[in-house]
């Protein structure tokens, strides 16, 4: 496996994110604690270093298996978790991303991963509520205390994050280093402003369910006006809203690239993932250790251009507004003249 450097810093991660939300059965599905072992062993075999929890994760085991399975290697690895939801529903603060809650949610992850510290620490979503400059002081504070490395964003309005990123650097405060985002082949609506506004930041982007929930792995087949559901443990109930007419076209077009390229669905779907401009690292994870194994050889092939071209038109999007407008034509010469062509212009944000 190859590393990345994580955003605006000097840490480098693997180019695979290996995702713990499932190490644990406390939320009835998931992984044993030997299951789980397994995968992390696969992983870190293959070379990886980055691991990616949070502190509610199946009600916190995720954590603690975690920080027993790393033990007394814990400097080899890069360990990532979250706060912000809540873990005391009966506590108006028990969750949010206020100072509070932050500070009693890094202490329960350091006892429950064993740690001293934290080395990417994730707003795992944006409360709408908390001032911004309370976050950011926040998150800075717990940095200079030495219990956290870095701050990532995750589950976040574009325009919220690039207001904490300006507001931390004209302060002198640590600035966010990484973006977690749902990104995948049915779900590109972050292409719009999330990925763009994370490169002007300098920020690495993470993805998370890189596979739509399963959509992505050949489960679901769209059978005449019907999805037909090959797995009946979780269902169409965690997948509804991804289950569309669109969404079943792009998961056909996707077979058949994996058909031609003789790989399973899983593999290619990751591919396409890590070949975007934007070289998004996905969050990989498995029910068992079979599919973790299938989902880590993504990272043995590439997909060529033509085929590339393929996928990304099954899901295409619209830019929106403002950036269809900004690209039109008209407006293009309105701004620019009849000679724009003779001089350079930036390379635009791409996904």
């Amino acid at each position: 496996m190859k590393y990345r450097v994580l955003g605006r810093s000097g840490l480098k991660v693997s180019e695979l994110c290996l995702g713990a939300m499932t190490f644990g059965e406390d939320w009835g599905f998931g992984a044993s604690r030997e299951e789980s072992r397994k995968q992390f062993d696969v992983f870190a075999e293959a070379g990886g270093n980055f691991i990616d929890t949070a502190n509610v994760y199946c009600n916190g085991t995720s954590e603690q298996l975690l920080g027993r399975f790393i033990g007394p290697a814990r400097q080899q690895y890069v360990i990532s978790s979250k706060y912000s939801l809540s873990t005391c529903h009966a506590d108006p603060n028990g969750g949010g991303n206020t100072r509070k809650s932050m500070t009693r949610a890094v202490e329960q992850s350091l006892r429950r991963l064993a740690t001293d510290c934290i080395d990417v620490y994730w707003l795992h979503a944006w409360d709408a509520v908390t001032p911004i400059d309370e976050v950011m002081r926040g998150l800075d504070d717990l940095l200079r205390a030495g219990k956290i490395l870095y701050a990532g964003v995750s589950n976040t309005p574009a325009w919220v994050v690039a207001q904490a990123n300006t507001l931390a650097e004209w302060r002198g405060w640590s600035r966010f280093v990484g973006l977690q985002v749902e990104y995948n082949l049915i779900e590109r609506s972050v292409e719009r402003e999330l990925l763009p506004m994370a490169q002007a930041h300098g920020m690495s982007v993470l993805a998370w369910s890189p596979l739509a929930g399963g959509v992505l792995t050949g489960k679901y087949v769209l059978d005449g006006d019907s999805i037909h559901i090959d797995d009946t443990r979780r269902g169409a109930e965690h997948n509804g809203e991804r289950l569309t007419r669109e969404s079943m076209h792009a998961a056909s077009v996707l077979a058949q690239v994996a058909a031609e390229l003789e790989r399973p669905p899983a593999q290619v779907a990751l591919n396409w993932l890590r070949q975007r401009a934007s070289e998004p690292i996905p969050i990989v994870a498995g029910r068992t250790l079979e599919q973790f194994r299938q989902n880590l050889g993504c990272v043995d092939f590439e997909i060529d251009p033509a085929r590339l071209a393929r996928l990304d038109a099954a899901s295409s999007i619209s830019p929106g507004f403002p950036q269809r407008f900004l690209a039109c034509e008209p407006l293009r010469h309105a701004m620019f003249g009849a000679r724009r062509h003779l001089f350079d212009m930036p390379r635009e944000a791409r996904p």
